[in-house]
């Protein structure tokens, strides 16, 4: 059988040959790409004559998945609205995730954005560096404050436990709740009273129809204006234009962005003229550690198929 790594996961191309050398011993054609296919065509002729693959993060194009044969993928991410899903199982494809991989990663950066925004590390570092010394930059602590997640996954509820360490009250909005985020001490509220209560807010759901702009302008406007917010889960789920109005304005004190609605962004986007927002380029996911958790994952997912057992799928 052909099985195809379609992409490169982040890791060197020795733990790659690692993890593919029971795939090989087993008699099976194994092919890795060192680069990323730059469209749909380059995708589908990588992925000719393969019953199994493997991808990250990049585009899994409509075309490909009518054109392909794959029996199996292995998505090397936690989300799949990257991939056209419902036309490869429509041709009876079996699809997998690698959900939790970036759990530790994801919940850190929420951490590490919230404390930049409330210590104000990275203007600090600017003003360090022009000759400037710390005078108007006093900033706020997380003890104390009220740190509210909007879902409570895995990455929201290990962000909490970090957060309360510090000493944060801990706040979630979520369509259930979850027995070990009260045992925690989170306090469930409604959407619109956690924008208007908490002092962090802190975004960890998927990229749904449903989830498509939630953080509107009018749920932008409940906040106080010395609250901040984090986006490490996805940027459609926020109105980035209403929440660069509101940053420019004062009407809230800062905003952690991992995220956006187009990655790379374009450099126009709105978000690049507020001072008062910390910008990173969708690395929450990508540490040195989640990168090999991640890619042996991945082959393990294929390891379970071939074995007669789909593990990881994505319903």
């Amino acid at each position: 059988m052909k099985i195809v790594l379609a992409e490169p996961l982040g890791v060197s191309s020795e733990r790659i040959e690692t993890l593919a050398e029971p795939l090989v011993a087993r008699g099976h054609e194994f092919v890795a790409y060192d680069a990323k296919a730059s469209n749909a065509a380059e995708l589908t002729a990588r992925l000719e004559g393969a019953e199994a693959a493997m991808i990250a993060n990049s585009p899994f194009y409509e075309e490909t998945a009518a054109a392909c044969g794959l029996k199996y993928l292995s998505v090397a991410f936690t989300g799949v609205d990257h991939v056209a899903v419902e036309t490869l199982r429509a041709k009876g494809c079996r699809i997998s995730n690698c959900a939790g991989y970036a759990t530790e990663s994801t919940a850190e950066l929420a951490i590490a954005l919230t404390l930049d925004v409330l210590r104000r590390v990275t203007a600090l570092d600017h003003a360090t560096r022009a000759g400037r010394g710390r005078d108007g930059f006093a900033g706020g602590e997380l003890r104390g404050r009220k740190f509210g997640v909007v879902g409570s996954g895995a990455i929201a509820l290990r962000a909490c436990s970090i957060a309360k360490a510090f000493g944060a009250e801990l706040y979630a909005y979520s369509r259930s709740e979850r027995a070990e985020a009260v045992a925690m001490g989170v306090k469930y509220l409604p959407l619109d009273e956690l924008m208007s209560t908490c002092d962090v807010i802190s975004l960890h759901v998927p990229a749904t129809s449903e989830t498509k702009g939630m953080i509107s302008a009018e749920k932008i406007a409940l906040m106080k204006p010395t609250a901040v917010l984090i986006n490490t889960a996805r940027g459609t789920i926020v109105d980035n234009k209403a929440l660069a109005d509101a940053l420019k304005s004062g009407a809230i004190a800062g905003a952690g962005i991992d995220v956006y609605e187009t990655e790379p962004p374009i450099a126009d986007h709105p978000l690049y003229a507020c001072e008062s927002a910390v910008l990173t380029p969708h690395i929450g996911f990508a540490s040195e550690e989640a990168m090999v958790m991640r890619a042996g994952m991945a082959f393990d997912n294929v390891e379970k198929w071939l074995s007669g057992t789909v593990q990881n799928e994505v319903k």
